[in-house]
């Protein structure tokens, strides 16, 4: 039965923490309406970047702007199956707003499942629903929660996760593969064949979305993924670039999260994964003139593995010379090279379609995560049925 759930958001909601479960959940084939007090349907709100750049607390930059398709007057809780809250700024001015706290007591009164991450729980803290209820958050929030009547877990790492009950809370987006997991558990669902290796080729100025929302949504059905770059070792960050469109020409480019590596590219045996995901970005401009590179994009081609490559990382495959004959789309300024490669080429009208072609699975840009991670998913066997 298919499964339908709120995400609330607020300008300032942390950039991966909203856009991160809104669209792994859509891959997944839960429907995700996303809504705003004061705000409807086509409605952006700005996001930020919050990461730890060696300060006593986090900085923040200017994220995407995230585009909400619902409108917050008009929805009933009572016919959404869950909720997810994400953190960032948003949750403290939201926590003040008589009418999500109403909306949040609604759903903890049906018992439905409520997942909310880092700064998200100032929400249910003021919403009076974590009175003896275990559970975690970014550790600013620690005495608030405290205060509310919760049983604190302290957040040594961000990655913490706890569930109690129907309540599941997460310290920051590191804790995503684990927070959404539970989310889809919470829902009822059940995930199979997730028992794949999966590697994804990262480069500097990848972009952000298109590195994190892939990684960690397939990270959340427990497949293993890791995540190299040529020259670079485990533990090692990529700096990434936000691309959107803002009324410019062309997309604006601004400073993202930096994305750490888990594991180091000279020291893999590459055979050994089921399939490669390729970001866009600017990365695979200079990525596309490394040999190894090049190589490894063969093989998985020649052995018939699952490639997924979106918006940018097409200038890698074309570079690779494995699109002669196939059918496939990118990002429209890179549909040159997609054709000059002997590919036909796959109007991406709108934006977000995604195409499979054999083991091939393309995207235009991150508006298409959906679809794109869903084809990928069904070319790996990955289930998630309810």
């Amino acid at each position: 039965m298919a499964k339908k759930v709120l995400l609330l958001c607020g300008d300032y909601v942390e950039d991966y923490e909203v856009m991160v479960p809104f669209q792994a959940l859509q891959a997944y084939g839960i429907e995700v309406d996303a809504v705003c007090p004061g705000k409807k349907a086509g409605d952006v709100c700005r996001t930020a970047v919050h990461q730890f750049s060696g300060h006593q607390t986090y900085s923040e930059s200017r994220g995407h702007n995230f585009a909400l398709n619902a409108t917050f007057d008009s929805v009933d809780p009572a016919q959404y199956d869950g909720l997810v809250i994400p953190g960032g700024r948003a949750p403290e001015y939201l926590a003040m707003d008589e009418s999500v706290l109403t909306m949040v007591q609604k759903f903890v009164q049906a018992k439905k499942p409520i997942a909310s991450v880092c700064h998200g729980q100032l929400i249910l803290a003021a919403a009076g629903v974590v009175a003896n209820k275990t559970c975690t958050a970014y550790p600013a929030v620690k005495p608030a929660l405290i205060d509310a009547g919760c049983q604190w877990v302290e957040a040594d790492t961000g990655n913490e996760c706890v569930t109690d009950g129907n309540l599941i809370t997460g310290a920051t987006y590191f804790s995503h593969p684990e927070f959404i997991s539970q989310f889809v558990k919470a829902l009822g669902g059940t995930v199979t064949g997730s028992d794949k290796k999966i590697l994804f080729l990262c480069g500097d100025y990848m972009e952000d979305y298109e590195v994190m929302v892939p990684y960690q949504a397939l990270q959340a059905l427990s497949c293993t993924v890791h995540a190299v770059c040529p020259n670079k070792q485990a533990g090692d960050k990529c700096p990434t670039a936000i691309h959107d469109f803002e009324g410019d020409q062309t997309y604006s480019e601004k400073p993202g999260h930096e994305f750490s590596l888990n594991a180091s590219f000279d020291q893999l045996n590459f055979s050994e994964y089921d399939a490669l995901v390729i970001p866009g970005g600017r990365a695979p401009e200079y990525l596309a003139l490394n040999e190894k590179v090049i190589e490894i994009v063969r093989e998985f081609m020649e052995k018939g593995k699952p490639i997924a490559s979106i918006c940018h990382g097409q200038q890698i495959l074309s570079a690779a010379g494995v699109l002669k004959g196939k059918k496939c789309t990118a990002y429209p300024a890179v549909k040159l090279n997609v054709v000059l490669a002997g590919a036909t080429w796959l109007e991406p009208n709108p934006i977000h379609r995604c195409f499979t072609d054999g083991n091939l699975v393309t995207g235009a840009a991150w508006p298409g995560h959906p679809e794109f991670v869903a084809q990928l998913m069904a070319l790996l066997g990955i289930r998630v049925s309810f």
